[in-house]
């Protein structure tokens, strides 16, 4: 207990503001998505999984770990992460996002769910556009792959000690530097770079009765646009959407199993349990499709990653936590 004491003092107020404010902010983090962590040389403070980043200033979502044991689990990839943390009477558990905040040489990282970013790295032409956007910043693109350990050796591979602004293709954004200040006032320069303001959207009026078990959401406008419609129904273009809906948006019920059904030219029922997340990540769906423009394509990622996704452990516990809240 000795070395939390000692390193409490890394969680300053300005570091917990930040993390608050990102939380809070449905255009950065969606529910329980997105990280940040702030560390030196031996010791880290990381959000714990399943955490909100929105509670940062009122309740205890950071937990301790350390910092040399992390970046061990680079080369240990049956270690899950109990190891690391320095608190053994706490029943939290690190981001799965742990290891490239540990691995990546800054002391303050931030990682979100931008949807400006989310736009852009869901198709090929943002991908060219946030190139050219960018350009005369640290940048690198990373492929996508499944979060975790996999996806911070692929990050570790596209990286120079210089790259503070990562853009993660299907996934997010990653903004590092020295302290508080200076990765918000990155994260404002790629924000306001990236920027892709939403076309106007006329809410549709539904005269119909929502199916049993269901109310009318208001993101239902995605079921009478047709590019946004074959968009939505084509796959699922990042991992929390997979996690918490389920792969694409389906057309009907099965196993009174999704959240989210999509009617063509009716709308979207959205099921009386859904949970915060689950209407979290509908309404990133409707804020990303609004801003893509008519002229990009967009590239699910594969039914291959979706499995990945739905059949881990590290995921059924976030899932699990967001039943609870």
């Amino acid at each position: 207990m000795t070395t939390i004491k000692m390193h409490s003092e890394l969680l300053t107020p300005n570091f917990l503001s930040l993390s608050a404010k990102l939380g809070q902010d449905p255009l950065q983090v969606q529910g329980a998505g997105g990280n940040t962590s702030i560390k030196n040389t031996d010791v880290m403070w990381i959000k714990a999984s399943g955490t909100q980043l929105a509670h940062a200033q009122d309740q205890d979502i950071f937990i301790p770990v350390s910092r040399a044991a992390a970046v061990a689990q680079l080369m240990d990839e049956e270690n899950h992460g109990q190891t690391v943390i320095l608190d053994p009477s706490s029943s939290l558990r690190p981001s799965i996002e742990m290891t490239f905040h540990a691995a990546l040489d800054y002391p303050v990282v931030i990682h979100t769910h931008s949807v400006n970013t989310l736009v852009h790295a869901i198709s090929p032409q943002g991908l060219a556009a946030c190139q050219e956007k960018l350009a005369g910043l640290s940048f690198a693109l990373v492929p996508y792959v499944k979060p975790g350990l996999p996806l911070t050796k692929e990050i570790m591979a596209h990286v120079n000690p210089a790259t503070n602004v990562i853009v993660l293709q299907n996934h997010g954004l990653i903004c590092c530097g020295a302290s508080v200040q200076e990765v918000a006032d990155l994260l404002n320069k790629v924000e306001e770079r990236l920027a892709m303001p939403p076309r106007k959207i006329t809410p549709e009026i539904i005269n119909e009765k929502p199916p049993t078990g269901f109310a009318w959401a208001q993101e239902g406008w995605i079921a009478h646009d047709s590019r946004a419609y074959g968009h939505a129904t084509n796959g699922s273009y990042y991992p929390d959407h997979v996690v918490f809906l389920g792969p694409a948006l389906p057309g009907r019920d099965h196993d009174n199993k999704p959240p989210a059904i999509i009617h063509k030219d009716k709308g979207v029922a959205l099921r009386h349990e859904a949970t915060a997340a689950q209407k979290a990540m509908l309404r990133c769906l409707a804020d990303v499709l609004s801003r893509l423009p008519d002229e990009w394509d967009t590239t699910p990622i594969r039914a291959e990653a979706e499995a990945e996704l739905l059949n881990w452990d590290a995921e059924k516990y976030r899932q699990a936590l967001a039943r609870g809240s």
